[in-house]
């Protein structure tokens, strides 16, 4: 069976539920109960692996049901930004979402980039962000854990990590859906089947599908692109063949077929302004409105991706006794992508690229956890293989960078090819002791071995070797070195070393570290906790995606080093109608990583795309989240972050026009200083069968830059958004309709900016939409 028809058998089978059911009697499951229920100290979550209280644990933690995200339109992890104080996210020309908590993230679009916020799915990572698409398929709750969760998460958790928590097969059969339908013919379809097929085993089958017309235009033409097409599935089923054995096995995936989102033109910045008589139009070209729909791309092309992932996650939980349990937890992972990206902003091909690569993941963790009553321990090792590759054809025939070779002119295609290797090896611990009744000492440590493999070199295609050919012997025979022959071009690379020699850059880059963390807890009632706490974290070694022509810009950096100091509280009043949680933190940053630019220290290439280390650097904030239920049916949700983050110290590296400039004392791009979620809704009732409510959310934000050096052209405006929804239910929410408003005032922003040869361009977030959506559970 293909992965496609794979795919939408399982979406079409989760979404067809019979019609006898619609006269039934809804009957929550129990987990989906425990989710919902609004006593706020009594949600369950399992950041420590293992069941507690939310207020029992001594970090930072938001928290979400499954039903909750529904309602207040999460629909995919980077809408997590309307409901976790800290939480970012930005969009990039290619689809890959980046995402930060707390200032900390990595900013690189490509497939084998390793994030500083991990997504794991019942504890099984999608180690790439590209895998990351359905992860919020039929969750019961989602957690975000914030600062470092290298302990029991591993390496690369250094900004935090996001768990997602599968909704589970349940004892008796359930179904449901929900159904939305929304402005540019938006329709996004979920639903799910559970329930046990013999005694011992149960299953639960889910799926999704979205879809919507274009919602971009071409302010120069007649044309319109942006639209969505995606279809997920995934089959859960549970084995629990005797008291002591659990096994589970999950299997899920995900195809994308949307087109690739086009990017507004801001500037116009010649890369080599004594060329622009080749390429006259490129002066002239009017730029993009200040609309979100407004923006242009070349015509012809076919924008649509063809990306698909599948995933198969097996776990066995075995109680040795009633103080131990030995877990094992294997995952693999497979994704594969195909797209046209326009990145330039533009009719014209300056910057149009074709990109197709996959990433592969298998990881596999056995661990023993046990309970002695005033101490709670886990032990475990971690084993994981990962593999990437890219390859990205790049035209760039119309730029004025086309003609930098001289009269050697490019006129065909270039590109980047680039494969990495990645092996993991760890081993970790993590014990909770009482000291008394009211004091928790906490303290984990674990240990990783990182060996990366990585091959890289920039690729001239067809037409455009010759024309290398002959400007790299100019200037070899500068150099008194004998010319080079096709023969040189191994692989179409045209990478080179200081000598103008061609060829691939491969290497090796292994590394250790000790992750660690230690805190105490104080629980001055039943209701307040006070802790502290010390972590230390590492984001692995990473190898650069860029596209530079010589080879000493394509050597891997170094590991990125957190060391994270944060103290909070959490407590209930009014018998639990109001909860505060609050924390202030300082993140001590060594070697953080980031895209920039290196000295060539040759006057033929100038400054060259790469990965770089900023020495030191450091994050102080501090977050205040407040949750009320001041009468009975109102729900208010308030929080927000500050944060103040700096380079320490004298860094220096290249502005967006490739000038040399000193970074010290600058704030970190992609980073405002201030957010703020909010979310109220009221329920009241209508008559002894059903209820209203009605419900508002807004977030906000401040300014910040997609760059160092502040330069105007790299600006992000802050920006508050609104959205409104209110409905009809059934007394018992067996059924709600809703309508809903996002985006109530048309705001126009924008989350990304950035430089590609002659032209700036960013992307604009969503206009106004709006839709109805029906939800019902049996």
């Amino acid at each position: 069976m293909s992965k496609s028809i794979f795919f939408s058998c399982v979406a079409l089978s989760a979404l067809t539920v019979p019609a006898a059911g619609l006269a039934q009697t809804a009957t929550q499951p129990a987990t989906e109960q425990a989710s919902a229920d609004n006593s706020f100290g009594d949600i369950v979550v399992t950041a420590s692996k293992r069941a507690e209280s939310i207020n029992s644990v001594p970090m930072s933690i938001t928290a979400a049901s499954g039903d909750q995200l529904i309602r207040q339109g999460v629909t995919g992890p980077a809408d997590l930004a309307k409901i976790v104080p800290g939480f970012s996210f930005v969009p990039t020309p290619n689809g890959t979402t980046v995402f930060s908590l707390r200032g900390v993230g990595f900013n690189d679009p490509s497939i084998g980039a390793r994030p500083t916020v991990s997504v794991y799915v019942d504890e099984a990572p999608l180690p790439f962000t590209v895998m990351t698409v359905g992860a919020q398929l039929d969750v019961e709750r989602v957690e975000v854990l914030k600062g470092p969760q290298g302990t029991l998460f591993g390496s690369n958790a250094t900004g935090g990590a996001v768990n997602y928590v599968a909704a589970k097969p349940t004892d008796e059969f359930h179904a449901g859906f929900d159904a939305s339908y929304g402005r540019f013919n938006t329709v996004d379809l979920q639903g799910y089947l559970s329930g046990p097929i013999t005694d011992t085993l149960g299953v639960r089958v889910s799926g999704r599908i979205q879809r919507s017309d274009d919602w971009q235009k071409s302010y120069t033409r007649h044309d319109t692109n942006g639209a969505q097409n995606v279809r997920y599935g995934r089959i859960l089923l549970d084995w629990k063949p005797t008291d002591k054995l659990t096994a589970t096995l999950n299997v899920n995936g995900f195809k994308d077929r949307s087109e690739t989102a086009a990017q507004q033109l801001t500037a116009i910045r010649l890369l080599a302004p004594t060329q622009v008589s080749k390429v006259p139009w490129l002066g002239v070209y009017p730029l993009s409105p200040e609309n979100a729909r407004a923006a242009d791309w070349n015509p012809g092309v076919d924008y649509r991706r063809d990306n698909h992932m599948y995933q198969i996650v097996g776990r066995l939980d075995y109680e040795l006794s009633d103080a131990f349990t030995l877990t094992s937890l294997t995952a693999w992972s497979d994704y594969h992508q195909r797209q046209n990206v326009d990145s330039d902003g533009l009719s014209y091909s300056t910057w149009n690229i074709s990109n197709r690569g996959s990433a592969s993941s298998f990881s596999q963790e056995l661990r023993l956890s046990g309970d002695f009553g005033s101490a709670k321990f886990i032990l475990g090792g971690n084993y994981s293989r990962d593999k990437t590759f890219e390859e990205a054809t790049t035209d760039n025939t119309q730029a004025t960078s086309a003609y930098t070779l001289g009269a050697f002119g490019v006129q065909g295609l270039t590109g980047v090819r680039t494969a990495q290797k990645f092996k993991n090896y760890a081993v970790f611990g993590n014990v909770d002791f009482d000291l008394t009744s009211n004091v928790t000492l906490h303290a984990g440590a674990r240990y990783t071995k990182s060996d990366l493999d990585y091959t890289a070199c920039v690729r001239a295609i067809g037409s455009s070797i010759p024309a290398f050919m002959n400007y790299f012997n100019s200037s070899r025979a500068t150099l008194n070195l004998p010319p080079l022959t096709l023969a040189d071009f191994q692989n179409e690379c045209v990478t080179v070393d200081a000598n103008f020699r061609p060829g691939a850059f491969t290497s090796s880059l292994n590394e250790d570290n000790v992750s660690w963390r230690f805190g105490l807890d104080y629980k001055i009632s039943a209701d307040t906790l006070l802790y502290a706490n010390i972590s230390r974290g590492f984001k692995g070694g990473s190898a650069p995606t860029g596209s530079p022509l010589l080879l000493s810009a394509l050597k891997a950096i170094t590991q990125e080093q957190v060391t994270a100091y944060e103290a909070g509280f959490k407590a209930s009043f009014i018998d639990r109608a109001l909860q505060v949680n609050g924390a202030v933190f300082y993140y001590d940053y060594l070697d953080k990583q980031l895209r920039g630019r290196i000295a060539s220290g040759s006057p033929f290439f100038g400054p060259q795309q790469a990965t770089v280390n900023i020495p030191k650097s450091k994050v102080t904030g501090a977050e205040l989240q407040v949750i009320a239920r001041p009468v009975e049916g109102l729900n208010i949700t308030v929080g927000g972050t500050y944060l103040d983050s700096k380079v320490r110290g004298s860094f220096q590296n290249y502005t967006i026009l490739g000038a040399l400039a000193e970074f010290g004392g600058e704030s970190f791009p992609f980073t405002p200083k201030w957010q703020l979620v909010s979310d109220a809704e009221y329920e009241f009732p209508v008559n002894n069968n059903l209820k209203g409510f009605a419900g508002a959310a807004a977030t906000y934000r401040t300014k910040t830059f997609a760059g160092f050096g502040e330069d105007p052209l790299l600006k992000i405006d802050g920006y508050a958004l609104v959205d409104l929804r209110a409905g009809i239910a059934d007394s018992d929410d067996k059924w709600r309709l809703t309508a809903f408003v996002q985006n109530v005032g048309n705001k126009y922003y924008w989350f990304n900016v950035d430089k590609v040869t002659d032209t700036v361009r960013r992307l604009a977030g969503m206009p106004r939409t709006y839709g109805v959506r029906l939800s019902y559970r049996y």
